[in-house]
């Protein structure tokens, strides 16, 4: 099965309209009812990520008859649904509102995203920022490039390699087990900064225009990092599981660390984790 460039434009077109509808009408604009916590106080859904993501499905559905859509409210949901993922002839996965703490704080600093994905294998995404209009954009051996919704785009790349010391990065160290968790923040002095924005998107969409060099993520839900991974690889970065494999949907796995390249991705994982492999694979 070949996913098209047409394919993917309506992918991101979908995502668009998503957000014009029912994301960007919904912030600054929520009433109590309508956020509430999932598994906790950092941990909420709203209104506008169950909205966008019963449209964003929908039109799916409509435009790719037969194929599997997973959003992440669903997921929460049925989590069963994840176990279909790697065998589906084609799949999306989406985030309707990915950094959600951020939008129901009044914090603008979220992304609508999604990626397609052909056994498994991600070879389409798309994270739209809506306060900014435009789509960081990826298709498997074409590369990466920002769209302006009011047209036009720039083609992305990952930032050169540079000494540790040098480095910027963002860690999102919360997901990942003991006793990595208490040991991963000991290691930030290292870099010149680490911090963490609370939305996947947005890191994502930073570390392929250039403006950092590495992310790393404990935890792998397949909306989160299905269309960011794509991005960063194709704006020519390198991407792997802890455990130095390459990215899959539904892999599970410890963590995730992207860098510029190969060598990168080595030295700083041996400054976060040394020669230690135990609980990486």
């Amino acid at each position: 099965m070949l996913f098209t460039r047409a394919d993917h434009e309506r992918l991101a077109a979908i995502l668009i309209e998503a957000a014009r509808r029912e994301v960007s009408p919904r912030f600054r604009n929520l009433a109590a009812g309508d956020v509430r916590q999932k598994k906790s106080a950092i941990d909420v859904v709203t209104d506008a990520d169950e909205a966008a993501e019963r449209f964003i499905c929908a039109e799916l559905a409509k435009a790719f008859p037969g194929a599997l859509v997973i959003g992440e409210e669903a997921m929460a949901a049925d989590p069963g649904l994840l176990a279909a993922l790697p065998e589906a002839d084609l799949a999306f996965v989406v985030d309707p509102v990915d950094g959600t703490l951020n939008f129901a704080s009044d914090l603008p600093l979220f992304a609508v995203m999604g990626a397609a994905l052909i056994r498994g294998e991600v070879v389409a995404a798309a994270i739209h920022d809506p306060n900014v209009g435009d789509t960081a954009m990826a298709l498997r051996g074409e590369g990466a490039w920002l769209a302006a919704d009011a047209g036009g785009h720039a083609d992305l790349a990952v930032a050169a390699p540079a000494p540790l010391e040098d480095c910027t990065g963002m860690v999102s160290w919360k997901y990942f087990d003991e006793p990595h968790r208490a040991r991963i923040p000991s290691a930030f002095p290292r870099f010149a900064d680490v911090s963490s924005l609370r939305c996947c998107g947005q890191e994502y969409r930073l570390a392929a225009a250039g403006h950092l060099h590495f992310l790393m993520y404990g935890r792998l839900n397949p909306w989160d990092h299905a269309p960011g991974s794509l991005l960063y690889a194709e704006a020519g970065g390198h991407a792997r599981l802890l455990d130095g494999s390459p990215y899959r949907a539904g892999a599970v796995s410890r963590g995730l660390l992207c860098a510029p390249d190969g060598d990168s991705w080595r030295a700083i994982r041996a400054a976060f984790f040394g020669a230690d492999e135990g609980g990486l694979a």
